[in-house]
């Protein structure tokens, strides 16, 4: 490895701390570990790793979805792994919606976790290089972030800047459910108390957005609810 690439090993039980630390060291990757939730937001405060893999029972009470949502706000360009013994349908889909870039079920083999956290490594570096790009494109939208100019079918569309933002990050993340903190995060840049009156705030540029995004604002067909999640972005 011609860079040295930094990892963040997050888990409550030491053996397996232990056992992800030696299994990346070897891989030649520099590995810091957290044994509690709370200790990798402090880990996270002001470091930006390569890749976490990430335990989502921590046991305490910042669990793993919640040091997820950190990762995803704080470093974007984070690779996310997500390890956990149970593998249960609702945590897994949790996660995803967080952005996790690989998933692994305890126990794991080394060369399991190693070719996780490569291929993890791999996706989030295109999708950083797609985030690069100032053209943004899905099925009749277009969107220039260089001329502030989005348009659906041709027909220009007359949004705010936050509106824009909005979209945007709404079709990146297409097919995911976003989830309104998130989304509150991107057109505000501001953390909701919770999830209230993030859904109190988002709900307003949400209905501002299809005024101009849908063929009918009443019955939107692009940015979509999903009832008790968020929402998301159809073509």
């Amino acid at each position: 490895m011609a860079d040295l690439i930094r990892a963040l090993v997050i888990d409550d039980e030491e053996r397996i701390r232990y056992f992800l630390r030696k299994t990346l060291e070897r891989a030649g990757y520099v590995v810091a570990v957290a044994s509690s939730g709370e200790e990798a937001l402090d880990s996270l405060r002001d470091t930006a790793f390569d890749v976490a893999i990430v335990d989502l029972n921590l046991g305490s009470h910042v669990d793993g979805l919640k040091v997820l949502e950190a990762i995803r706000w704080r470093w974007p360009g984070m690779a996310a792994v997500i390890l956990t013994a149970h593998g249960s349908l609702e945590s897994a889909m949790a996660a995803i919606r967080q952005g996790i870039d690989g998933y692994l079920l305890k126990p794991a083999k080394p060369e399991e976790v190693r070719e996780a956290v490569q291929q993890a490594l791999e996706r989030r570096g295109n999708l950083q290089k797609a985030g690069e790009s100032r053209i943004v494109q899905r099925g009749s939208f277009f969107v220039d972030l260089e001329q502030h100019l989005a348009t659906r079918d041709g027909e220009t569309l007359n949004i705010t800047s936050q509106e824009l933002k909005l979209l945007v990050h709404l079709m990146q993340g297409a097919p995911k459910v976003l989830s309104p903190a998130e989304l509150v995060r991107v057109v505000r840049e501001y953390d909701p108390e919770d999830l209230y009156e993030a859904r109190q705030i988002i709900k307003w540029y949400i209905h501002r957005l299809r005024q101009q995004a849908e063929p009918d604002p009443s019955s939107p067909q692009h940015i979509v609810n999903v009832r008790g999640v968020g929402y998301k972005f159809k073509e």
